[in-house]
């Protein structure tokens, strides 16, 4: 009897560990895939949507709290354009006497002006060309505009959106005219590059449409905000009684400040000297290297494909926050390009031992001399400029990239057959 009953335990503690061993198989396979799930969906928001949600590491150390020092980084596919209120007037940049975009500006304007009944803004400039001011046809469009000046004008709060036509420098220039926020920009590609300008002309109105109707996606490009301090040394005179100015030789120095936003990138080279440029590179403060060479490039993710990559630099996507220095052909083996977290302030400044003076220019323009004691600082923007994709972000990078540069294009190498494998 106790036999007996000792197998019927037996077989019961079987039937029921193999009933629980099911049990558990089941269960374990469904938490498997739900945390599988999990995770991808963690992954996923951590690496696209910001800061780590993980803010404690190990039992006693955490992450300090500041909400100053933290940075949200957008999934690239959600950035799409939407307007608060329609928007009622578009600012048109023509690159100026290009005898091939008169026939399109005229186009535009017209479709603006008397379809979509647009306030328009034209700079002045644009206007003067005999081809436009002469055109008897254009004339009743022409009224219609408001003009504006560069440097005089301030149309900052006047502008819904921007319509570039041209290469990739009437974007440029855009940027250039909005110190603080800049409208979206639209940019058709009529120029010679157009890595920036995903969009042709062909089909301008259903495009434009789609934009009135904020139906768009838009990457932000970020800018560089760039300070240039000036040292002016002018000897001190004095007036006398009978008003002549008398010299006495001493030397005083007054300071004086410029700031730019720049959309591509900051250079920082040699001039017309045969000497190496001998600059001090500052990082929060402390002095990281001295450049010696023909200069130093200073980039935004969007000019890391300009003049930066020129200087054999990485192409980084705008999405990416950051800011490269490229040296321009350091006198050293070592100099590598390097990239920097966006959030950091750069300083640049004439060596003291340097033989000659550097000379600086932003974005290709308002070119300086920089001598002993003037210093640049530069840092990431908080205004950046909301280009309008033709597709999304990312597609319209890599198309550019294939279209404009011929990324990674190369003969193809044969396919090997089973019979030249024996050989």
């Amino acid at each position: 009897r106790f036999s007996d009953r000792r197998s019927d335990t037996n077989r019961d503690s079987s039937v029921f560990i193999c009933v629980l061993a099911q049990l558990l198989a089941v269960f374990t396979c469904e938490c498997f895939f739900f945390c599988f799930f999990f995770i991808l969906s963690f992954r996923r928001t951590q690496s696209l949507h910001g800061p780590s949600p993980v803010t404690t590491f190990g039992p006693k150390a955490c992450m300090l709290q500041n909400p100053h020092a933290v940075m949200h980084i957008q999934d690239p596919a959600s950035q799409r354009l939407t307007w608060n209120k329609p928007p009622k007037s578009v600012l048109v940049i023509k690159k100026i006497r290009d005898a091939s975009l008169l026939q399109p500006f005229k186009e535009l304007c017209r479709f603006l002006t008397e379809v979509k009944s647009m306030i328009v803004y034209v700079e002045k400039k644009v206007l003067e060309d005999p081809a436009i001011s002469g055109d008897e046809n254009f004339a009743a469009v022409t009224k219609k505009f408001c003009t504006f000046r560069e440097d005089l004008d301030d149309i900052s709060n006047r502008v819904d959106f921007i319509i570039c036509l041209g290469g990739d420098g009437t974007l440029l220039y855009a940027s250039s005219l909005f110190q603080e926020s800049v409208p979206p920009v639209m940019s058709f590609h009529l120029g010679s590059l157009g890595f920036l300008t995903p969009f042709k002309f062909e089909n301008y109105q259903s495009q434009v449409n789609q934009i009135i109707e904020g139906n768009a996606a838009i990457v932000l490009r970020s800018r560089l905000k760039v300070r240039v301090l000036k040292e002016n040394w002018e000897k001190k005179s004095r007036v006398d009684e009978k008003g002549i100015i008398l010299t006495n030789g001493d030397i005083e120095s007054s300071r004086k400040a410029m700031q730019y936003q720049v959309l591509n990138e900051v250079v920082v080279d040699r001039g017309p000297s045969s000497y190496l440029s001998n600059v001090d590179l500052f990082l929060d403060g402390h002095l990281i290297t001295t450049v010696q060479g023909d200069g130093v490039i200073v980039s935004t993710p969007t000019g890391s494909t300009a003049y930066a990559v020129a200087a054999g630099a990485s192409m980084i996507h705008p999405n990416v926050p950051a800011i490269m220095i490229t040296p321009i052909c350091p006198h050293s083996l070592s100099f590598r390009p390097i990239v920097v977290p966006a959030g950091v302030e750069l300083k640049i400044m004439l060596s003291c031992d340097a033989r000659n003076t550097a000379w600086v220019s932003f974005d290709g323009r308002k070119r300086q001399e920089i001598c002993h004691g003037d210093s640049i600082t530069i840092t990431t923007s908080c205004f950046p400029v909301p280009s309008i994709c033709f597709r999304d972000p990312v597609n319209d990078w890599f198309e550019s990239l294939a279209q404009c540069l011929h990324w990674n294009v190369r003969k193809k190498q044969n396919y090997l057959s089973s019979e030249d494998e024996e050989f």
